[in-house]
């Protein structure tokens, strides 16, 4: 008696070329934490004596933002902004931000559900960003590559 074929594991869904590993982000994943604040230092010095993270200044021209890292150090594990400028209209929370295949595809289709777009899509350290907020009030940020769309370069993305 001969045994039934096994069915081959289903594939993963296809990630855009700039996913995968050695790429990029996989699409889906939480690839950043933060928080914008009037009051950077403030909130600096509120998380380092609540959560014990150290910070070490982010230089934003003008003044410094910070990345908090564990104690005794290692790698950026959230970050405190100021708003001020480009990030004025990010709302004052601990915000993840989650890659996605296309950022203004994503923001378009957050809109066409009834959630709103809060900031963006703009770019923001190499990536193209967007910050917004779901139907149920909960609010996101979207990144992903430049590249991806009609977002292949900053003169493509409304300010």
């Amino acid at each position: 008696m001969s045994t039934p074929p096994q069915s081959p594991e289903p594939p993963e869904p296809p990630q855009p070329p700039e996913a995968g590993p050695g790429v990029g982000p996989r699409v889906g994943r939480i690839v950043w934490r933060d928080l914008t604040v009037p009051d950077a230092e403030a909130a600096r010095d509120f998380y380092r004596e609540v959560v014990g993270w150290e910070a070490r200044p982010h230089p934003m021209g003008e003044y410094a933002d910070y990345d908090l890292v564990p104690p005794g150090g290692g790698e950026a594990v959230a970050g405190i902004c100021h708003a001020r400028g480009e990030n004025a209209n990010v709302p004052p929370q601990w915000l993840l931000y989650v890659w996605v295949a296309d950022v203004r595809a994503s923001a378009a289709r957050c809109q066409a559900l009834g959630g709103r777009v809060l900031d963006g899509p703009r770019p923001m350290g190499g990536q193209l960003f967007c910050a917004i907020r779901g139907p149920e009030g909960a609010t996101l940020a979207l990144v992903g590559s430049l590249a991806v769309g009609s977002a292949g370069s900053e003169e493509a993305c409304p300010g």
